[in-house]
């Protein structure tokens, strides 16, 4: 293969991904013979790499000399020796969005006062046992929560998730705070009402947060500083309210990761220097909450080719894993990269659509993409999906099977 079918078809190669004497390695481990003494399909996640994009975070952060903290978001994957190993790592806290995440934090030993919570749609039931965990910091996005939650914790510090109405992501799927109304957030018309229900229960608002989409990538920094100018609304009449004195500035997760040849990867110092110019003049604690994009690059999915049909117009690849195992395709048309365990010996590509086996329309796992030819019995990698696979499994047509390896 010469170096332009290397860009255009292995643009993912890096130090710790790709082929050495023909077998596809990463984090130093041959997959193939992973993939025979694990059965498929396999999730494999690098610690190392985990490692390397949370102090890549980090660097990008001190070096503004703003105050700043990372939670890493459990929702995006929570395989128990993953977990474990965030938190002997020091790297971060643990942002939760449920009773079940923030007792698996707890579990695995992280302290109450290194868990944020941001949840939607809160039961009584939730908010009981964040009544039980006074330490545990809470942003509340709805005016009904900051009700209840006043009623039970009086006088508690609190944050407050605003809707800026201004998203961002991989794709329109993804925007979480655009133009159209979302069920996250405090809009500014309500704003005033949240205020005034915090101050009725002692509570005090230090933190406001928001969350934008997910995957926002280099193209969207420009929206990054729009967002900044809409919280300021919210900041100034924070600052007119005896309930508030904001002292940190949330700014959720979402940060992306590449995922074709074309796309440019997120310039990090660029985007923590937006954050510092807004947060520096107004003395704040910037907050992150990144989850996809600590986790994202250090997964692969390990599957096998069961059936290579020519249907019509398109050659289908058929594999042993499902939509139930990794959705980001099916439901929100994420790209994702694959390729074979085996270096391909030939320039020679084939456009394929990789089919999982659920009765489903939908499950497909890419569609019309280039790959070198395939034969029943080869193994293939699914790059880019260590968040938002496992976590999100279900066993949907009793083809939930899977099995985790932590390297």
């Amino acid at each position: 293969m010469n170096q332009n079918d290397k860009a255009q078809f292995e643009w993912w190669v890096r130090e710790d991904l790709g082929y050495v004497n023909g077998r596809l390695h990463f984090d130093g481990r041959d997959l193939l013979s992973l993939a025979h003494e694990a059965k498929t399909p396999t999730f494999v996640y690098s610690t190392a790499r985990i490692r390397a994009n949370l102090e890549r975070l980090h660097r990008a952060l001190a070096d503004t000399a703003v105050p700043y903290h990372i939670y890493y978001a459990l929702k995006a994957n929570r395989f128990l020796p993953l977990v474990s190993f965030l938190r002997f790592s020091g790297l971060c806290g643990i942002d939760a969005c449920s009773p079940g995440e923030v007792l698996l934090a707890r579990q695995v030993g992280f302290a109450e006062d290194e868990i944020s919570f941001t949840g939607t749609s809160l039961a009584n039931e939730d908010l009981d046992l964040l009544q039980r965990h006074p330490g545990v910091w809470v942003n509340l996005d709805s005016i009904s929560a900051i009700r209840r939650l006043g009623q039970r914790c009086h006088g508690r510090d609190i944050g407050l998730r605003i809707n800026p109405q201004i998203g961002a992501g991989y794709n329109p799927l993804l925007e979480y705070a655009g133009e159209q109304t979302t069920k996250f957030g405090i809009y500014r018309e309500q704003f005033p009402e949240a205020l005034a229900i915090a101050n009725q229960f002692g509570l005090t608002v230090k933190t406001l947060h928001f969350h934008i989409g997910s995957g926002f990538q280099q193209r969207h920094l420009p929206k990054v500083a729009q967002v900044l100018a809409q919280v300021d609304w919210f900041l100034q009449q924070c600052t007119a309210e005896q309930c508030a004195s904001v002292t940190t500035l949330d700014v959720g997760g979402g940060l992306g990761v590449p995922l074709t040849a074309v796309d440019e990867p997120l310039n990090l110092a660029e985007w923590a220097g937006i954050l510092a110019d807004y947060a520096r003049p107004r003395g704040l604690t910037i907050c992150i909450e990144p989850g996809d994009y600590v986790v994202k690059d250090a997964g692969v999915l390990l599957t096998q080719v069961n059936t290579v049909e020519q249907k019509r117009d398109k050659l289908f690849v058929g594999i042993n894993a499902g939509f139930g195992l990794q959705n980001l395709h099916a439901y929100y048309r994420l790209p994702f990269a694959i390729t074979p365990l085996l270096a391909p010996t030939t320039s020679h590509r084939q456009t394929v659509t990789i089919a999982g086996h659920i009765n489903e329309a939908l499950d497909l796992f890419a569609e019309d993409i280039p790959l070198p030819p395939l034969a029943e019995g080869d193994y293939l990698a699914i790059l880019n999906v260590g968040g938002y696979g496992s976590a999100n499994s279900s066993a949907h047509c009793l083809r939930g099977e899977f099995s985790e390896y932590l390297l």
